[in-house]
């Protein structure tokens, strides 16, 4: 699984917005140097995230909680993403190439309409209901002590 750490920062109903920062993966990552996220961290000065997540373990706003994603779910996140928009535009530009009698106008414009119809297809994948690649609260980091104040 993978976690990180964040703030509470608002309830909506029985979710929270959990506040966090991406800065701390890049530190422990083997791929730092090559890697795009990171520019894209650096770039932005590690600037803060929100995510609403199901508030499944009575949370309230203030509390540093951990949230987690199991490797699986965003493996298959990824590629559903990534892998069915390209392959429909691929197989679009192919038969668009063919119908057109070999004109790359008709495969550029097949290949628009197989990449529209790879985000339609993936939105509906991911719709609403939908909660298996969604992150999840895993604790409330609260540090109970009899001498705290």
């Amino acid at each position: 699984m993978i976690v990180e750490t964040g703030k509470v920062v608002a309830l909506k109903g029985d979710r929270v917005w959990v506040q966090t920062i991406r800065a701390s993966a890049c530190q422990s990552c083997a791929a730092r140097s090559g890697c795009g996220q990171k520019v894209l961290a650096a770039a932005t000065g590690g600037r803060a995230n929100q995510i609403l997540v199901a508030n499944t373990v009575s949370a309230r706003v203030g509390d540093e909680v951990t949230i987690g994603i199991d490797e699986q779910a965003l493996l298959g996140a990824s590629l559903i993403v990534y892998a069915i928009p390209l392959l429909l535009m691929l197989v679009a530009t192919v038969l668009g190439h063919q119908l057109s009698g070999g004109q790359d106008s008709g495969a550029m414009l097949a290949a628009a309409g197989g990449l529209g119809l790879g985000f339609l297809v993936v939105r509906k994948l991911q719709g609403p209901g939908k909660t298996g690649y969604e992150p999840r609260l895993v604790r409330v980091n609260r540090i109970h002590s009899e001498n705290c104040l």
